[in-house]
């Protein structure tokens, strides 16, 4: 299939709202694909790249390419491509990759150019397009969509599952099961703003500690153990306490679902990040764990022997996971068994306030009833977490590509630091409408002072809200920390720069143990996206 058909389709998909005529246009696509080109065709629509990573920045697609005039490239010759560039490593290697981009985009016409760089630069935003995919490719092979759907819950991915539908037929579908040392695709939450709200949508539910640690499938076969993340990589070798812990459990053949965490010496739990350290290919195992132990905590279980447990509603879940793992293994709950009990209501909210005490980042809310929906993020779990907000400047902003070409789009973020200046916190280019990026533009595009190359340098003048979940360390802002997961709520330009707020403040309401303080205000409709 040649890519200037996947790249015309995505625009088309992208210029629709009706869901019914996405999926129509993602059917006929994938009849014309081959079952070697599905694969690559469904990331590319959905903005990922197979190969992940490439180390291709902004640096490596400045300088204009002209196009060319006949659509010669193939989706399988553009993986390809893309394959050697991510293998590019060493001295020399950003020439090199340069090179390689600059020979890609000169074979491409100028809509494959744009969908290439909307591609590597992570601008193609269609909108829940792996849900419509998996409809596109039901309706192409002409099987029910529920029975994609689940196969795709049992693969732990939508890719893996089209190559044999197209090339087999329904009968491929059949070969999808859940089978211990084969992970699946994790359940996800919905978020909900309050505890109250979401124990209205849930009903009778469930409300557990929200952990922020490493999310981990273990699976146990035997004296075979297996750790998964999230993502289905196999991380065993690098968490050897997490397989101590599962041989210690009584089932020889088991699923869990559950988080791998570290407690400091106060009980708390440790940061994130440092978690996260302990996953690195490189890491001295050993050293590491003498450094930082991890446990496991888990919530769900998925199968024990031969019985597949994903259909069962989450209160017989939980049974059984009670039968098979000790309480201190297990999640910290509360059951609220009738949501129009106010003392049932009650306790709820104290317990989400005293895990907010104990560090922890929030709370899952579980309705009883619901089976396990892998790899989907369903309504059944809704995870409520504190919002921090906090009013910044603009510093500057980056030009847009993909959709946003033409539009001043990520936006650098400071605070106010002891001397008067500005201190950058990080960047966001999320929660803005195409007509927040409108006005964003004209408006940035008179407070500008410079620009250079992509970014432009503005007047510290523009207020803007910001929603964040919190802080991480990072070396690459002289503050020492990032905002993590910051989008844009709405702009103030009720307020100057001179009542932003500042570095020692955002510093301190992070230091502070404790419950954060209380959700803001709702954001502006008009600002978020």
């Amino acid at each position: 299939m040649l890519l200037a058909r996947l790249a015309r389709v995505s625009g088309e998909v992208a210029a629709t709202s009706a869901r019914s005529q996405k999926i129509k246009l993602l059917a006929e696509l994938f009849r014309q694909a081959g079952p070697d080109d599905a694969p690559i065709a469904i990331a590319y629509l959905a903005g990922r790249l197979p190969q992940g990573r490439i180390g291709v920045g902004w640096s490596v697609l400045r300088d204009p390419v002209p196009a060319a005039g006949t659509a010669t490239l193939t989706v399988r010759g553009t993986d390809a491509a893309l394959t050697a560039l991510s293998s590019v490593a060493g001295p020399g290697s950003q020439a090199e990759r340069r090179r390689l981009v600059q020979e890609l985009l000169a074979a491409a016409t100028e809509e494959e150019q744009r969908f290439l760089v909307g591609l590597l630069t992570g601008e193609v935003r269609q909108g829940a397009l792996d849900a419509i995919a998996a409809e596109g490719i039901a309706a192409a092979a002409e099987v029910p969509v529920a029975d994609v759907r689940r196969a795709v819950m049992l693969a732990g991915s939508l890719e893996e599952v089209a190559r044999p539908l197209l090339a087999e037929g329904p009968a491929a579908l059949a070969d999808f099961r859940l089978t211990v040392r084969r992970p699946i695709g994790p359940m996800l939450a919905h978020s909900a703003k309050s505890v109250a709200e979401a124990i209205d949508k849930a009903g009778a539910c469930a409300v557990e500690e929200k952990l922020d640690g490493i999310r981990v499938q273990v699976h146990r076969d035997g004296a075979e153990v297996r750790v998964y993340t999230r993502t289905l990589d196999d991380v065993t070798d690098r968490l050897p306490e997490i397989t101590e812990a599962a041989l210690a459990l009584p089932e020889p053949c088991f699923v869990l679902d559950g988080e791998a965490i570290a407690l400091g010496g106060d009980g708390r739990p440790v940061p994130f990040q440092q978690i996260a350290g302990r996953f690195g290919s490189r890491v001295d195992v050993r050293a590491a764990r003498a450094a930082l132990p991890l446990s496991p905590v888990f919530f769900d279980v998925l199968a024990v022997g031969d019985r597949d447990l994903l259909d069962l509603p989450g209160d017989r879940r939980h049974a059984e996971l009670a039968r098979l793992v000790p309480e201190e293994q297990r999640v910290r709950r509360t059951v609220v068994g009738d949501p129009a009990d106010p003392a049932a209501r009650r306790a709820a909210e104290d317990f989400w306030a005293e895990t907010l005490r104990r560090g922890h980042e929030g709370v899952v809310v579980k309705a009883l009833h619901a089976p396990y929906s892998a790899g989907r993020r369903g309504a059944a779990w809704l995870k409520v977490k504190p919002v921090h907000t906090l009013d910044l400047v603009v510093l500057a902003a980056e030009w847009g590509h993909g959709r946003r070409t033409g539009k001043l789009s990520n936006l650098h973020l400071g605070a106010r630091g002891p001397d008067g200046t500005f201190v950058m916190l990080g960047k966001t280019f999320k929660g803005l409408t195409d007509a927040l990026l409108t006005w964003q533009t004209e408006r940035l595009r008179e407070l500008a002072v410079d620009e250079s190359g992509y970014v432009v340098t503005v007047r510290p003048e523009l207020v803007v809200e910001i929603a964040y979940d919190g802080l991480q360390t990072s070396t690459r802002y002289p503050a020492g920390v990032t905002l993590r997961f910051a989008r844009v709520l709405r702009y103030r330009e009720d307020k100057t720069a001179a009542e932003a707020d500042t570095v020692e403040a955002v510093l301190a309401a992070h230091a502070r143990p404790g419950p954060p303080a209380g959700p803001a205000d709702p954001p502006d409709p008009d600002a978020t996206g």
